[in-house]
């Protein structure tokens, strides 16, 4: 590969992280070619891309970024590096990576995960997967908030319309007991 190749690969990269927010960082080193075919279906299916490139050239795509990914790349960069970038949820590749070992029904967790962007926030090891797959989109979080600011104004409206009831039904039964 000539240097002018390997720099349109990065630019490409860079650009591909920039456009994407979450990326995670795997392993799929020893699946067989029908594995790997079967994970990018599954990827692709659930709306995540899935790339394999090599580490040098991940890595100097994460230097061409505003963020510090210094720790990613010295903790994620070895081995058999493959990327799932995805544009919307920070949980979805996550998912994704959960769902296809559980469907494998192997023993083994692979693909492994090695690290994840998010938000320029870094996550390393396999140990973080679950808790990333458990985070709630910005969408999730704001459908949230509104209910907790509207739960006292319907709770407020609730009361005081069944106190009104109460209130009436009281006053009426006072008012027929001081009648008899």
């Amino acid at each position: 590969m000539t240097r002018d190749e390997k720099k349109l690969i990065i630019d490409s990269l860079t650009e591909k992280f920039k456009e994407n927010p979450f990326f995670y960082i795997t392993d799929a080193s020893g699946f067989s070619v029908a594995e790997v075919n079967a994970f990018r279906r599954t990827c692709f299916e659930r709306g995540v891309e899935y790339k394999v490139y090599k580490n040098t050239l991940i890595a100097k795509a994460l230097e061409n970024l505003d963020a510090d990914y210094s720790t990613l790349a010295d903790g994620a960069l070895k081995g058999f590096s493959g990327i799932l970038f995805a544009k919307e949820t920070g949980n979805l590749p996550a998912k994704v990576l959960l769902d296809f070992r559980k469907k494998q029904g192997k023993k083994e967790n692979r693909p492994v995960f090695k690290g994840a962007g998010i938000d320029s926030d870094v996550f390393l090891g396999e140990a973080n997967l679950t808790m990333l797959s458990t985070l709630k989109s910005k969408e999730e979080l704001l459908a949230e908030l509104i209910g907790l600011l509207q739960s006292p104004a319907k709770n407020l409206v609730s009361a005081l319309q069944s106190g009104q009831n109460n209130l009436t039904g009281v006053l009426k039964t006072l008012a027929e007991r001081d009648g008899n």
